[in-house]
């Protein structure tokens, strides 16, 4: 059988409340920096972060030099991290290591600089500064603390990071190739078949192993027989050839591909053009 859950009315949650709040109020405005500490503590402990946040960035400053300094710059990170404030948090974080590169608490701290980072990335489409700031961080805790206990975690994160980088490489490439010859959007006599191949390629060169290879290959492909067809004349022959050599190098490097009839389509096309 099911247990009965235990009925609060809300007149008793808002009491409830109200009476934590009160109690923390008169912490808040006591000159007891220990008893401060003691009750900081507790509600870091019990998860009360919105609580514990306040009362440890005042402590900060109060207990620096002393024994409890680096716990409480630690407490105060952890609890920001708690909190989903990664931004703080990772600046929290890093404070502490800065002030405490051998302290009880350095490796953690330089681990959470990038997990905090890491939380807060956003989808490959948008901005990914802070995909690239979170990488930093993991591979400096990696360079700090090569034999470290969360290692294999950070080994993750970097893998994981790196795909949200090579994703958002895509996608851009992607778009290229899907805006054509649309040239609303292009400078410098440039085109748009041009920006993907420059992307998809330098995204191979910097991201030699991705598992996505294969996806930057096709674009590359497919947008050098698209270049082709709608190059003038004077350079139809060059680019035709190009577009062969391409399809020729994508058969080789992945003879199972599924866009492998697709590679010999635009072969037998280029051919048209490059038989002479």
């Amino acid at each position: 059988m099911f247990k009965r859950f235990r009925y609060i009315p809300l007149a008793a949650l808002v009491m409830l409340m109200t009476s934590c709040a009160h109690e923390y109020n008169q912490v808040y405005k006591s000159s007891d920096y220990n008893y401060r500490y003691e009750f900081a503590k507790e509600c870091f402990a019990n998860g009360k972060y919105t609580f514990a946040v306040p009362l440890l960035q005042d402590l900060v400053t109060v207990k620096k030099g002393t024994a409890d300094a680096q716990e409480c710059l630690y407490m105060l990170a952890m609890a920001e991290y708690g909190m989903k404030d990664y931004e703080a948090a990772s600046e929290t974080f890093k404070k502490y290591y800065q002030s405490y590169p051998r302290g009880y608490y350095a490796e953690m701290a330089s681990f959470y600089v990038g997990q905090s980072l890491y939380m807060s990335t956003p989808e490959p489409r948008l901005d990914q500064s802070q995909t690239v700031a979170a990488i930093a961080a993991f591979q400096e805790y990696r360079d700090l603390f090569p034999d470290g206990k969360l290692k294999g975690t950070a080994e993750e994160r970097l893998m994981e990071l790196q795909d949200k980088l090579i994703t958002k490489e895509y996608l851009s490439a992607k778009l290229y190739y899907n805006l054509g010859s649309y040239f609303g959007n292009c400078t410098s006599g440039g085109n748009n078949y041009e920006a993907c191949i420059i992307t998809a390629q330098n995204a191979l060169n910097d991201y030699p192993y991705s598992s996505m290879r294969e996806d930057f290959s096709v674009l590359i492909m497919k947008s050098k027989f698209e270049l082709a067809q709608m190059s003038v004349e004077s350079k139809k022959v060059q680019r035709y050839q190009d577009a062969e050599d391409e399809c020729y190098g994508f058969i080789n490097e992945y003879p199972d591909s599924k866009e492998r009839s697709t590679a010999e389509k635009y072969i037998a096309k280029c051919k048209e053009f490059t038989k002479d």
